[in-house]
């Protein structure tokens, strides 16, 4: 039996990717292309050599079928930065999912997963609508395309990891 290596990303930044992972299956799919411009994306964010990237990319593969609940994530943050950050790209990782022009923007599934992290999160109501319209305003008003999205978490979650 092999030994599992524990994982080469930290687990901070292990859990901001877990959440981030639960949110996007809250409609029950992944689509392979989203998926992997997540894993290129995230791995760039966590590693800054080509085959470091390419190590972590192969890493995280395993993770993207892992469907954690937020009740076992979300009280491993520790800041109140952190929670707005991962209310943040909740926001958008929900916002982003509609594939049809007629689909709604955000689905019933969606929309129940993202009141549940609100709730566990629990931030100020006043502090959800902040981060609720910058999170609109980031997005285009609710325009953006799949690998637009994806970027955009990318380099909030790179930023965010840099405090």
């Amino acid at each position: 039996m092999a030994t599992q290596l524990p994982p080469s990303i930290t687990p901070r930044q292990m859990n901001l990717l877990r959440i981030v992972l639960a949110l996007a299956w809250a409609d029950g799919s992944l689509a392979k292309e989203e998926a992997d411009v997540m894993l290129t994306n995230f791995s760039q964010v966590f590693a800054t050599t080509q085959e470091s990237q390419e190590s972590v990319k192969q890493e995280l593969q395993g993770y993207l079928v892992q469907d954690l609940p937020l009740e076992e994530l979300v009280p491993q943050l520790s800041t109140q930065a952190e929670k707005e950050f991962v209310l943040r790209l909740g926001y958008e990782v929900i916002s982003a999912s509609a594939r049809t022009p007629e689909e709604d923007l955000i689905n019933q599934d969606e929309q129940a997963i993202y009141q549940k992290l609100v709730e566990l999160l629990e931030l100020p109501s006043a502090a959800v609508e902040r981060i609720e319209k910058s999170a609109q305003t980031a997005l285009g008003t609710n325009k953006a395309q799949g690998n637009k999205v994806v970027d955009l978490l990318t380099y909030q979650l790179r930023e965010h990891l840099k405090e």
